[in-house]
């Protein structure tokens, strides 16, 4: 049987152009001789449609457009990922099985996630029907996402009860068929592979995994579909962080090299300008603005944005103040003439000296916390002008490192539309740094190697604020991404004061954190979606 991926990058809510876009595939997949079309979990309506999933004239427009989908595919079989009702008007995940004119089958989700960014179990019911459906007289075990991760001889403690896989090898399948929208974040791909592998081995039979890509708000997804033969080879790979279409023959797995693909830091690199890429696109923006101090955040963030958006839609903005430094001024304008984008600068002194009058009267500045924000603060109103005016979307520039420790401004550096590095520790934002580098240098040198300033003072320095990163970093990974105990961590070499003192700061930094912008997911915990911390808690 020849069989296509359709990996496929759909908008929430979009059901036209999701719609248009399936049948596409489909056209595309009966030319090349395939027999059988593969696309995502709830392809239809795109991943996660979340809150949508209440609105009854949506689940009526989505029954409207899957009918339109269905009546339009002949002479081939297609599983798609969509919405279901059931006669009492709960909602199901399901995987429809369609052929000339009609669902001739489906598999409903047993196992609903409801951890870290998953919200399943408040819009749908499990099914408790797991068989495999036929397709051209072969047995085929489809499932979804999240039915195939509880796997108990790869997990040491497996989520469910139920073992998805385990039931429909029962029927003795010819192969399995797993449709996602699995999110991204960074070495991923190498635990869904190898898990899926196992599995595949492990009951020696082929699996077809078939993942959503695209950016759809905070969540990234890396695409990344592959088919493992029954010894557990990688045969088939489709791309990463684009669209792509691949047909193969299910009976020819063998003859095929085996595919190795290893995570690096392009990755992340990848995932980012994808993000902002569909963001903006998504969301109905052209254009986008940055405010470019000079320093290694706002670089990487602008290279991110030229990437994803091309130079003619990036604005650069300087905006220096009386403490920013001449290196960090000409930082900025050289990295926007290596780019090729438009430089402007705009000066906040003037309206910084207001201020110092207003709140100062005729006596000396304070040099205080105050005085400090308010030039953040005159900057995030610089930028958020501009977007009034010129219809841009600011791009905040803040990175995880900071965000943890409230190292940052409300209404200042955190004003914005899209935090592009939320997620991203500041030793990982050097790295893409140096990965942007690699083939010529467009992040100037000096941006690389300066120490990390805020400039909102004399001589100022994050390290007289904050740990060193290469600490700092290791301490917060452990705690917000690992979940470890104070004495976990202390156990790895540090002083207990040092991780009380920043696991306080953290917890303190939630008020913060809960009015930023959106910030798009690259590692297993992000703050935002999926982590639910209370703001007013006295726990440490």
């Amino acid at each position: 049987m020849k069989v296509a991926i359709g990996q496929i990058n759909p908008t929430v809510g979009d059901l036209v152009g999701n719609a248009n876009k399936i049948i596409e595939y489909v056209e595309n997949a009966k030319t090349k001789g395939a027999e059988l079309i593969v696309f995502p979990e709830l392809s239809v309506i795109g991943y996660p449609p979340k809150d949508l999933l209440y609105n009854p004239d949506f689940l009526h427009h989505v029954e409207i457009v899957l009918n339109d989908i269905v009546n339009k595919i002949h002479d081939i079989y297609a599983i798609i990922g969509v919405v279901t009702t059931t006669g009492d008007g709960f909602l199901r995940n399901s995987a429809v099985l369609v052929r000339d004119g009609r669902i001739v089958d489906k598999a409903d989700k047993t196992l609903l996630p409801n951890y870290d960014v998953f919200d399943e179990s408040r819009y749908f019911i499990p099914s408790n029907n797991i068989h495999c459906i036929n397709i051209k007289g072969l047995k085929v075990g489809v499932s979804i996402c999240e039915d195939i991760w509880n796997d108990k001889d790869f997990w040491e403690r497996p989520r469910y009860n139920i073992d998805v896989t385990e039931e429909l090898v029962k029927e003795d399948p010819a192969f399995f068929i797993n449709i996602s929208a699995s999110p991204y974040n960074y070495k991923k791909y190498e635990l869904r592979s190898h898990m899926i592998s196992k599995i595949a081995e492990k009951y020696h039979k082929p699996i077809i995994y078939v993942n959503q890509v695209g950016g759809n708000d905070e969540l990234l997804f890396d695409g990344s579909s592959f088919v493992v033969n029954a010894k557990g080879d990688i045969t088939v790979q489709a791309g990463s962080f684009k669209e792509d279409f691949m047909v193969f023959d299910i009976e020819n797995l063998d003859n095929g090299e085996c595919i190795n693909v290893n995570e690096d830091i392009s990755w992340i690199y990848n995932a980012l300008v994808m993000g902002i890429k569909d963001y903006t696109a998504k969301t109905g923006f052209k254009k986008v603005a940055i405010g470019l101090s000079g320093g290694i955040d706002s670089a990487v963030t602008c290279c991110l944005a030229v990437e994803a958006l091309g130079k003619e839609n990036v604005l650069g903005v300087s905006m220096p103040s009386r403490y920013s430094s001449e290196g960090s001024k000409s930082d900025a304008r050289i990295l926007a003439e290596n780019l090729g984008i438009e430089f402007r600068t705009y000066p906040i002194e003037d309206v910084f000296k207001a201020y110092l009058k207003v709140f100062n009267g005729d006596g000396e500045p304070l040099k205080d916390l105050a005085e400090e924000n308010i030039q953040a603060r005159i900057r995030g109103n610089y930028l958020m002008f501009l977007s009034n005016r010129e219809n841009r979307l600011v791009l905040t520039t803040g990175n995880k490192s900071e965000l943890a420790m409230g190292y940052c401004t409300l209404y200042g550096d955190m004003a914005g539309g899209l935090a592009v590095i939320s997620d991203v520790p500041k030793t990982m934002v050097y790295e893409l740094a140096r990965y942007i580098n690699r083939d010529r240098q467009i992040i100037p040198e000096s941006t690389l190697t300066k120490p990390p300033s805020a400039e909102l003072r004399p001589d100022q320095k994050d390290v007289d604020s904050l740990p060193p990163y290469e600490i700092l970093d290791v301490i917060l990974k452990a705690y917000i991404e690992d979940e470890k105990s104070i004495d976990e961590i202390v156990s790895m070499g540090y002083s207990e004061d040092l991780v009380r003192d920043i696991m306080k700061k953290v917890n303190r930094a939630e008020y913060k954190r809960r009015q930023a912008a959106p910030g798009l997911k690259v590692t297993t915990k992000a703050f935002g979606i999926g982590r639910r911390m209370p703001i007013a808690q006295r726990w440490l």
